[in-house]
């Protein structure tokens, strides 16, 4: 797919969102482009698939774009959704309300294009509209990226002369900087209570903070200046997340939020800031999007899918719903550049030298230490740092041992069998039962220490079983050397990459203390120097975020009570840019 020019970038966006013009209600304040559930009712699902279109859609207003079809069912959809006296209406709002998400992409399109969404409304429909906006400020809304949509709504409120809470939105802003955890990176929410690192980093609270210095560049010129310095300082290191082949590090929750990954380099571009030469911030985002076209995440109506590389509700979090992905969309603000905009005629370069070329660098902001392999792999050794009260499946999110730009990782369908665990880059302790046995893996780390040479950790899959793992990166791999202290006979897996089946080339095999998987483009092999058995783990379907068929190669070791060492190779290859 050529991604170069503005008319380019314009022809994707059409391709992602024609598809969804049969799908608005009547009243055009509600579209849903799915049936699957979220923990909000349908009524909140139909508008989240309202909202989160504009993300592109007030970007491409405001560079010039044909507002039509879309201008007239946004204005319809925001008078009918926001009047209380409407079948349509989006409700009253209430504590931790998923609309207060939902608001930010109204607020934004606002502050970028009011004479489009805003001053044609009637006078009902403002007051309307400015009324159920501004319920944000009368509840209880989380403490993590959520309060910059607060701020966003008050700054929207407050730029068409509606009644806002600047004092609130000054109080959010001041408790967000105090997560800012220093060379670009947060945590999102308290540390103490969110201690992660991951996307919501570039895609929320450095993306708002650039969009806050170009919205509030007058009214608060020295906190944005501190915004953009921050952005500044973040983009050089957040680079180190992309593969050469466009992929970004499958790591951590929100993942079906696909290319929103680079939504942070549009951000930058569009602000007139450079963390990294103009060129390269296009290559980034560039080999992105057409890593993700090239991928199954569309359905046969051109609708995205909940899912990963292709559609699973297995990895989905409880708050995605059929509308979610296109929260992506905010990567489309580029098109809010005008037309003679050096973005458009530069060419997309490579990832600099000293970011692409093959060795380690440790991340201590984010907590990671990311290996480049010669052949393009990367590799990311992970804290499993993360909360411990978290939106489902941080352990495969957060927790395994090493996560692959070109593997991917799997999430489980249960821990009763190890086929359902699909428990790959883990060592899974497994327990006799009825139903195959038990499996417990890493959840969390009770500590860690990221070295210039090795992730060191110490955790507890359950009671009674104590870890110390060291994860060395070497030639082709790494290396894990773990110390287990067992109360409990039981078995344990050391495994590998999950490596897809059903592939040209696909063969896998297993020896005494050995297993390997390969097809035509990846391989991964396990090899124990300390006893063990190889085997070949048969994963159920669409556990992996990367193929919907994979089998993982492991080696099996017998625990006994007792202190025990395991010392497991790791080693992996690809032949294609996937």
């Amino acid at each position: 797919m050529n991604l170069h020019t503005k008319q380019d970038f314009e022809a994707l966006m059409h391709r992602m969102l024609d598809p969804l013009l049969p799908l608005y209600s009547p009243g055009c304040a509600r579209m849903t482009p799915g049936g699957a559930g979220a923990t909000y009712d349908e009524r909140t699902i139909g508008m989240e698939g309202f909202s989160r279109p504009l993300w592109v859609l007030a970007p491409y207003w405001m560079g010039g774009g044909d507002p039509e079809p879309f201008a007239e069912i946004y204005r319809k959809g925001l008078a009918h959704g926001s009047d209380p006296d409407d079948a349509e209406y989006w409700g009253d709002t209430g504590d931790y309300d998923q609309c207060f998400v939902e608001m930010a992409a109204i607020a934004c399109a606002i502050l970028e294009v009011p004479q489009i969404v805003w001053y044609p409304l009637s006078e009902t429909a403002r007051l309307n509209l400015a009324h159920w906006l501004s319920g944000i400020n009368q509840h209880f809304i989380p403490h993590c990226n959520w309060l910059f949509f607060r701020v966003l709504v008050n700054l929207a409120l407050d730029s068409v002369g509606m009644e806002a809470d600047l004092a609130l939105a000054e109080k959010d802003l001041q408790e967000m900087d105090s997560w800012y955890t220093g060379g670009g990176w947060y945590t999102d929410g308290p540390a103490a209570e969110k201690p992660q690192k991951d996307y919501y980093v570039p895609w929320a609270l450095e993306y708002y903070g650039v969009l806050y210095s170009v919205f509030a560049e007058k009214r608060d010129p020295d906190r944005a200046e501190v915004f953009r310095q921050r952005a500044m300082e973040f983009g050089r290191s957040f680079a180190y997340w992309f593969d050469e082949n466009g992929a970004a590090l499958p790591y951590g929750r929100s993942l079906t939020y696909r290319f929103g990954q680079c939504a942070f380099y549009s951000a930058c571009v569009w602000a007139g800031l450079e963390p990294l030469p103009l060129p390269v911030m296009k290559g980034i985002i560039v080999r992105n999007l057409q890593w993700w076209m090239e991928q199954p995440i569309f359905d046969r109506d051109g609708v995205l899918t909940v899912g990963y590389c292709y559609p699973s509700l297995y990895m989905a979090e409880r708050y995605n719903a059929p509308g979610s992905p296109y929260w992506g969309m905010k990567t489309f603000l580029l098109l809010a550049l005008p037309g003679e905009h050096p973005f458009w005629s530069a060419q997309a370069a490579p990832l600099p030298a000293d970011i692409a070329a093959p060795g380690l660098y440790p991340h201590y902001d984010s907590g990671l230490l990311l290996q480049r392999l010669p052949d393009g792999q990367l590799n990311a050794y992970a804290p499993a740092v993360v909360e411990k009260s978290g939106h489902g499946q941080f352990a495969e999110k957060y927790a395994k041992f090493c996560y692959n730009t070109r593997f991917g990782f799997s999430a489980s369908r249960s821990y009763v069998q190890l086929e359902q665990a699909s428990p790959d880059s883990m060592l899974a302790f497994v327990l006799p039962g009825e139903d195959g046995g038990w499996v417990f893996v890493r959840r969390h780390s009770l500590s860690f220490e990221l070295l210039e040479d090795r992730m060191i950790s110490e955790w507890a899959p359950l009671p009674g079983i104590q870890v110390k793992t060291e994860l060395i990166p070497c030639e082709g791999g790494h290396l894990r050397r773990h110390t287990v202290e067992s109360e409990i006979v039981c078995e344990a897996f050391d495994c590998g990459f999950a490596v897809p089946k059903f592939a040209p080339g696909f063969g896998s095999s297993s020896a005494e203390h050995a297993a390997e998987a390969h097809n035509s483009a990846l391989a991964c092999r396990v090899e124990s120097s300390s006893g063990g058995a190889g085997t070949v783990v048969e994963t159920w379907p669409n556990t992996s975020l990367y193929s919907p068929n994979t089998v993982i190669p492991a080696v099996k070791y017998e625990i006994p009570v007792g202190t025990i060492q395991l010392e497991t190779l790791v080693t992996s290859s690809a032949n294609s840019v996937r």
